[in-house]
């Protein structure tokens, strides 16, 4: 490969076997054109040879900056030591779900709300539930099977070499600390907790609050305590820091629109505490899958380490390119993709929303967009500029950028005036960066 021109295609050997990328365009015509070559994908444009070739490739080193609401993933050549030298074969930037625990909500709601309706009995299925070991929260789930599909996508076009990932360290029960202005954690501190000791989250919630109502201190008069829900438990949760205590007359006042609270949630730990189960789990997923050897962890202040020494800004993917061993690696023009994780089904049968009539809308529609043969997050042009199908009003295309903007003035546009690129696949959308 010759150094400053941007790369024309990743290539994999006729077995599926990753090779080394080329920047010759005019070969990759040929080898289409003469039929040694057909194309796999089209973004990251791929080819695969139809005959034997060499297997020579070079050292590939893969680093995952790890989060929780986006991904950064860096491929760069070079000897992995923190110094310069090599270069970026490719980059992504992954945004991540923040769907599903809404979604989870709803449906909690709906099956909720069976026990108040007159429904034909059906005998429970298992009366032994339990949680199976190592279990953790669909939302966190997803965002983990996202950050290995995103690990598979890279392997399958570079030869990788190597693969490092940074594991999140956030002393959380510190943080909490500070921020509530009680004592640092110490010693057996770490493994109770603020609220050892307590029965439930609401006792809790009552004695830190002093048993008092924290909107009118006690004037009202009424002896009665809740616990009130900052933000809805769809949103916020049941964590102690979205409830607040409350007596009954300010808490009903509320509910009717009377009484104004002033009162602010305490910022959510959702983030650092899911930072740090993700890493560790992809840490664990990725050594199994590729073997101790090829797999490496590192930490947040050896990613800052390096940053700071070569004068680099802070992204997901320059963290990533710094994770990789080789943050002097030289950027090389048509390697940057930006990506989005989109839901591939609607398992929804209803909207939650009822009708004038009590009946709830069929929620189950076609990806179909129209008449027309286009489908829901498809890759289309749209004067000369790529976006993505995100729905359509009247059989006509809504069209969003990477970011879900919308591209377009109006609402929607005519599938005349589009084009098609590409199809979604694996639900996931991605594109190029200039």
């Amino acid at each position: 490969m010759k150094e400053g021109r941007p790369i024309a295609a990743y290539v994999q050997a006729i077995d599926g076997s990753p090779l080394m990328p080329t920047r010759k365009k005019g070969k990759v015509r040929h080898l289409l054109k003469d039929g040694l070559a057909t194309v796999v994908c089209r973004v990251p444009f791929t080819i695969r040879l139809t005959y034997e070739t060499t297997r020579y490739v070079q050292k590939v080193s893969l680093g995952i900056d790890t989060g929780y609401g986006s991904v950064g993933l860096s491929a760069t050549t070079g000897d992995g030591d923190g110094g310069g030298g090599g270069e970026v074969l490719y980059e992504e930037e992954l945004t991540l779900r923040d769907d599903v625990k809404g979604n989870i909500s709803t449906r909690a709601e709906l099956r909720r709300g069976r026990r108040s309706r007159n429904t034909r009995y059906r005998e429970a299925r298992f009366d032994n539930r339990r949680t199976p070991e190592g279990w953790i929260p669909p939302s966190m789930s997803e965002k983990v099977d996202s950050h290995v599909s995103m690990v598979e996508r890279a392997a399958a076009i570079l030869p990788v070499s190597s693969i490092t990932v940074e594991v999140g360290q956030f002393d959380m029960q510190l943080i909490r600390a500070q921020e509530e202005g009680l004592p640092a954690p110490e010693g057996r501190g770490y493994q109770s907790g603020p609220m050892a000791g307590y029965w439930n989250v609401r006792e809790y919630v009552l004695y830190r609050d002093g048993h008092r109502c924290r909107n009118c201190g006690g004037r009202s008069g009424d002896r009665i305590l809740q616990v009130h829900h900052l933000e809805s438990r769809k949103t916020g949760g049941n964590s102690p820091g979205n409830l607040v205590t409350l007596c009954r007359t300010c808490h009903d006042g509320y509910h009717r629109g009377e009484v104004e609270l002033k009162i602010r949630r305490a910022r959510p730990m959702a983030a650092g505490t899911g930072t740090n189960i993700i890493g560790q789990r992809v840490y664990d997923i990725l050594r199994e899958r590729y073997g101790d050897e090829k797999v490496r962890l590192t930490r947040g202040y050896v990613t800052k380490m390096r940053r700071s020494e070569h004068g680099l800004e802070k992204t997901h993917c320059i963290d990533a390119r710094c994770i990789s061993g080789n943050p002097g690696a030289a950027p090389v023009e048509g390697t940057m993709y930006r990506s989005r994780k989109v839901a591939c089904h609607t398992r929804s049968l209803h909207v939650m929303k009822t009708g004038k009539k009590g009946a709830r809308r069929s929620k189950v529609a076609s990806h179909k967009i129209g008449r027309s043969r286009f489908q829901r997050y498809d890759m289309v042009m749209h004067e000369g500029k790529e976006c993505f199908i995100s729905g359509s009003t009247g059989g006509r295309p809504v069209l969003k950028d990477i970011d879900w903007n919308r591209v377009t003035e109006k609402q929607s546009v005519n599938v005349k005036e589009i084009k098609f690129v590409r199809r979604m696949r694996n639900g996931i959308i991605i594109q190029k960066v200039k």
